[in-house]
């Protein structure tokens, strides 16, 4: 029910605070208790010093900012939340990326004569596209996984004479 109090719900004003509401019912219940408090008083003649007005009345301030800066720090949490959640729907409906076998974090840039990523791989292709290298990517990872349950490794290599070249091999 307090989940709900400010939304308007159980009768409470639209925009109402929380600390608003349970200072209310908690004075109403002290009210019913107390039989000297069950008069028409106004509650400046009940109270004995009229400095403990003041200092109820900070407390009920200082809970009422506490709240609204929760709420606020929730209302930040619930936008980042949906930014991210934004960010990955976006990243998901690039499927026309390649994800980098060897970092496995970044995409990697596919261009007709080239190959390369952020973390350092670059190698030369001929006509090469992104949906070759995902295809051939995805033959040789099936095929690997027709006969071992391990996930392969991705290197680059590079001999004496030739050019970089992506290497899959298996730890086991």
């Amino acid at each position: 029910r307090y989940r709900r109090a400010g939304d308007g719900a159980c009768g409470a004003a639209p925009g109402a605070l929380l600390v608003q509401e349970v200072m209310e019912q908690e004075w109403q219940e002290l009210r019913d208790r107390l039989p000297s408090l069950r008069g028409e008083e106004p509650m400046e003649q009940m109270l004995e010093d009229p400095d403990e007005l003041a200092v109820l009345e900070e407390i009920q301030q200082e809970l009422i900012l506490q709240e609204q800066s929760v709420i606020e720090e929730y209302e930040r949490s619930l936008r980042f939340d949906e930014e991210c959640l934004n960010a990955m729907l976006d990243g998901l409906d690039a499927t026309d990326r390649v994800i980098c076998p060897v970092c496995r974090k970044n995409n990697l840039t596919v261009k007709a004569h080239l190959v390369c990523c952020q973390c350092g791989l670059y190698i030369s292709t001929h006509d090469m596209t992104e949906g070759k290298l995902r295809s051939l990517l995805e033959s040789t990872l099936t095929e690997h996984s027709q006969r071992c349950w391990h996930n392969p490794e991705f290197t680059v290599t590079t001999g004496m004479e030739e050019e970089a070249s992506l290497l899959m091999s298996c730890p086991v």
